[in-house]
């Protein structure tokens, strides 16, 4: 007898994998934990001057950060998720690229230029091995980093573009701001 499927994400992760997940149920994936990413958000606008003028949602799921953004006055948002972009114009009404962390940590992004990148409830979820790669290129194209993340994962290191200059913890989900601290490299 087949055990059944577990219904938290994370028992979903263990079973198939988070790639294999995303890709069986990305058109119709929605975080649960929306409404404590909205409060944590809006108390990280409240805590630190963020500048919200032309934002990156990395890794955006089905749109979780840019409706909770938009909702507190965010100009121009870009969504990029390789495995929720159609639950992600479903929601959000705009077009978000396939765009996943390899492509990134290979300089998929090094044309473009953000006021800041947000990242919730994913970027524990790239490989240890890339996660360098990946800070790196992220500090090529801004100033400033906010993860939000019910783990103490990832660590991020100077050493990899980024300072740590804030945290605050909501429900047990961790909200940190990084600044850039490497100078961008001009291509």
């Amino acid at each position: 007898m087949t055990p059944p499927a577990p219904r938290s994400i994370r028992g979903q992760y263990e079973r198939l994998g988070a790639r294999a997940f995303y890709e069986q149920c990305g058109p119709a994936y929605r975080n649960p934990h929306e409404p404590i990413i909205a409060q944590s958000l809006s108390a990280a606008c409240q805590a630190w001057p963020l500048d919200l003028s032309h934002m990156l949602d990395l890794a955006a799921g089905s749109g979780e950060v840019t409706l909770a953004l938009r909702a507190l006055g965010a100009g121009k948002i870009d969504g990029i998720d390789p495995f929720t972009a159609e639950a992600y114009q479903l929601r959000t009404g705009q077009a978000a690229e396939r765009i996943g962390f390899a492509e990134i940590a290979a300089g998929a992004l090094s044309d473009r230029q953000y006021s800041l990148i947000a990242c919730s409830f994913a970027l524990h979820l790239c490989e240890k091995s890339r996660l360098p790669d990946l800070c790196y290129q992220l500090a090529q194209i801004s100033d400033a980093l906010l993860i939000l993340t019910p783990h103490k994962r990832p660590e991020i290191r100077s050493a990899w573009g980024w300072d740590l200059a804030g945290e605050q913890i909501l429900e047990r989900v961790r909200t940190r701001l990084y600044r850039k601290t490497v100078e961008c490299i001009r291509h």
